[in-house]
């Protein structure tokens, strides 16, 4: 974007220049410059006011990240602070100058700004600005069909088929659609597949996708039941390319062409030079075909694109805001959104749209605007950096929509386990008029890094035993989420391979696959599924110094993207992390800003099992009948720890409802069940549709991912704010009582010693949480601790 103005303004390169998380190309002479509603973010704690600015545009603002709107509502302020001291001052060259701002979309709902008096008390003015679209000719279905999948590769074929040329675009809602769809178009209008037809036209048609068995990664795809609405029997479009009641022109359905496509995926994973494919022309005589998930909706334009696809689906992340179980949901998209599909085919000609779905469903299901980001993921991050900027009372912050106040306590609650946060009835307990919780030293460290919560605690208490480079390659890794491919890599196979070959070709990619991902689980004994991320970290820091990381990906199915994000935020956070924090010896320094990682000692692979129950404390899980938990009765076979593998044996976590169990993805699947772990997510499977009429489906399963082993005896001191402790014993009575009678002898001589016992407390942990406590409320119980008392003021008082 910097380049593409550089040019079109004839300005030199440094005046226009760009920032984003691990790049940037400012300088003393930089008067435009293109960042991240991030970056901006993490200028604002640094100069509140702004004073290198004076016009800033939030573009695409109707996306609503969490980051636009917290960065909308400090500039509402911010608008009114520079006004006020341009107004007050007196005129000069170096007086302050009043900063305005931009607030651009296609598709706002405008009113949430407009109307919104706490944001603005005045209403700004609302600009309308005719944009260079060419007419798009929208064309709905007659019918919404479920298998939506199938259809878009049908609409393909009969575009290709039938209209004039022009690049198509298909909107779709994963990676692993993306690749379906990709593939079917590729077997059946790819350049080597036209050629074969050609040379060989009279012969019989080759089996063809549809006949050969279903892949296990396709079964769910393409068939989500969303809401139904009753479609009247209307006249079809007679543009729309409707497959109802048509002629199949070929085996699998689709039409015959002689002129090849040149099929690309487009996706959010894909490597970046892969993506930059999309805006090169195609080779000669060929049609540009993209599919895409919801990333081409906005922000980019592909060139050429004349026909669009809409499926009319997005696939969501949703959260559970209790239990913090996620699922990923399609879901119908928007009105706006479907809005922005559209548009994509009028960028530089006129183009047609052609949405798989009718305009009954359009109209009575389809919502009017996608719901903010802020309501849908958790806050625990906002929380804390408004916080840090000293805003206390985070619910009266000018938000264009407000987060829902349950989910603002759940974060301060989750921020006070994590010790981020003092709550307000400590500050009260110690003469302070505190009435929200505020922010402690750790949690102004953490709020540096920019990363979670949980793993900027990682890096902030990271500085022991030498564990502070694999704490920066853990918090990377964790930060930029899986690095494998989700499933086992598939290859179109050939279309003359039969039905058993296929088979056994897909059981060896599915092998390969698996036995890729266990090379990287010897490191610390399969004890936690971050080494396996670690030892996978090191492996590519090794290989990139060779210059063979590429090859390293493909080999042992690791994206390449995510590694050199990891290698980046790597760099990045092990600057900061030495910046701001003190006590670092020169040897750790070194090894922090050195990509290499060396595998970490038996030592200090338990500290850091350690530090991860610390920032994890309260996503705890243990086997269910180590617990004596309901769940286990219906699993006797899972009692103890003799099993070989984690396979259906239940555990119970805290804060979830019902039985949870290991993903097949964790290191532990395939070893003897542990029985105490913490969680980093929890992952609810899609349900399952019943098969015959009048059978209920069975519930959808929770997993457990990224698990870490850990010893039940560091709870206590971990997660102190999650234990309750019993009444005390004395460890050893008949020396206590002797200890007690000199020491109040020797308080009657005059001397200042307390006397003091050992008393045994047995700890129960999760019973007080108040979403869900773990065992019936009553917590599970701890091994016994030993705790030191004094006797004050004629009465024993346990030492916290």
């Amino acid at each position: 974007m910097a380049k593409r103005v550089a040019h079109e303004l004839a300005l030199d390169a440094h005046r226009v220049a760009h920032q984003i998380r691990y790049d940037a190309t400012t300088g003393p002479h930089t008067q435009v410059k293109f960042m991240t509603d991030g970056v901006l973010l993490r200028e604002l704690a640094q100069d509140l006011l702004l004073t290198k600015y004076s016009v800033i545009i939030v573009d695409e603002a109707h996306e609503r990240s969490v980051n636009t709107d917290v960065l909308i509502g400090m500039l509402s302020r911010v608008v009114r602070l520079r006004e006020q001291r341009w107004a007050a001052a007196p005129l000069g060259l170096d007086a302050p100058r009043p900063l305005r701002l931009v607030i651009m979309s296609a598709t706002l709902r405008v009113g949430d700004f407009t109307q919104n008096t706490t944001l603005f008390p005045a209403a700004p003015p609302l600009i309308q600005i005719g944009a260079r679209q060419h007419p798009v000719a929208i064309h709905f279905n007659r019918r919404t069909v479920q298998d939506y999948v199938t259809e878009a590769v049908k609409k393909a074929s009969k575009i290709h088929a039938r209209l004039p040329p022009g690049g198509i675009l298909i909107f779709v809602t994963g990676q692993q659609e993306v690749a379906t769809v990709s593939r079917k178009l590729q077997q059946r209008y790819g350049a080597d597949a036209v050629a074969r037809k050609a040379a060989q036209p009279h012969t019989a048609a080759a089996p063809s996708a549809r006949d050969a068995a279903v892949e296990a990664e396709e079964v769910e795809l393409g068939t989500a039941e969303l809401p139904a609405v009753d479609e009247p029997d209307v006249e079809a479009d007679p543009e729309a390319l409707d497959s109802d009641e048509e002629e199949e022109h070929e085996d699998d359905g689709l039409e015959p062409s002689a002129v090849p496509m040149h099929v690309l995926p487009l996706y959010s994973l894909l490597p970046t030079t892969e993506q930059q494919r999309v805006f090169e022309d195609p080779p000669e005589n060929t049609r540009l075909v993209v599919v895409a998930t919801n990333v081409a909706e906005t922000s980019i334009t592909i060139p050429n694109i004349k026909y669009v696809v809409d499926t009319g689906r997005v696939k969501e992340r949703h959260l559970d805001p209790r239990s913090q179980v996620q699922s990923y949901d399609i879901a119908w998209v928007s009105k706006a959104s479907a809005a922005q599909r559209a548009g994509r085919a009028g960028r530089t000609g006129p183009g047609h749209c052609y949405r798989l779905y009718s305009s009954a469903v359009f109209e009575e299901v389809f919502p009017a605007f996608s719901v903010p980001e802020i309501l849908r993921t958790p806050v625990d991050g906002l929380v804390l950096q408004m916080k840090a900027m000293n805003i206390d009372n985070v619910a009266r912050f000018p938000f264009p929509t407000p987060p829902d106040r349950d989910a603002l306590r759940r974060a301060e609650r989750m921020l006070v386990h994590l010790g981020a946060l003092e709550p307000a009835e400590a500050r009260r307990a110690s003469g302070q008029r505190d009435t929200h919780a505020s922010i402690t030293e750790l949690g102004r460290t953490m709020a540096l890094f920019p990363v979670l919560p949980r793993y900027a605690k990682l890096l902030a208490q990271g500085n022991q035993h030498g564990c502070l480079p694999y704490a920066v390659a853990l918090t990377a890794a964790l930060s930029v989420g899986d690095v494998f491919e989700r499933e086992e890599r598939t290859h179109a196979t050939p279309l003359d391979m039969d039905e058993a070959e296929a088979k056994e070709a897909r059981r060896k990619a599915r092998a390969a696959y698996y036995g890729a991902l266990r090379v990287f689980d010897a490191l610390g004994e399969g004890q936690s599924d971050a080494f396996r991320l670690l030892s996978v970290v090191g492996a590519y820091a090794h290989e990139a110094a060779q210059g063979t990381s590429r090859a390293f990906c493909e080999s042992h199915y690791v994206r390449l993207k995510a590694m050199e994000e990891i290698h980046q935020l790597r760099a990045q956070l092990g600057r900061i992390l030495l910046a701001n924090l003190g006590g670092v010896s020169d040897t750790d320094a070194r090894r922090v800003l050195d990509p290499a990682l060396a595998p970490p000692s038996a030592v200090q692979c338990k500290v850091l099992r350690q530090l991860l129950a610390a920032i994890l404390v309260d996503r705890v899980a243990v086997r269910a009948d180590v617990v004596g938990a309901p769940e286990a009765e219906a699993a006797p076979a899972a009692r103890g720890s003799q099993l070989a593998s984690t396979r259906q044996v239940p555990y119970v976590a805290l804060g979830v409802q019902g039985p949870v169990y290991v993903h097949a993805s964790s290191t532990f699947f395939h070893r003897p069940p542990p029985e105490w772990v913490v969680f980093g997510e929890l992952h609810q499977s899609a349900a399952k549709v019943a098969t015959a009429e009048g059978v209920e489906a069975p519930p959808p399963k929770v997993w457990l991912k990224m698990l870490t082993r850990i010893n039940p005896a560091w709870l206590p001191k971990l997660g102190r704010t999650l234990c309750t402790f019993s009444q005390p014993t004395e460890a050893q009575p008949s020396a206590t009582l002797g200890k007690l009678a000199g020491s109040v002898q020797s308080l009657k001589r005059g001397e200042r010693a307390a006397p003091e016992r050992d008393v045994l407390l047995t700890p129960r942990y999760g019973g007080a949480i108040q979403d869900g406590g773990a065992g019936q409320g009553l917590g599970w119980e701890l091994p016994v601790v030993t705790a030191k008392q004094r006797y004050e003021h004629g009465r024993w008082v346990t030492q916290a």
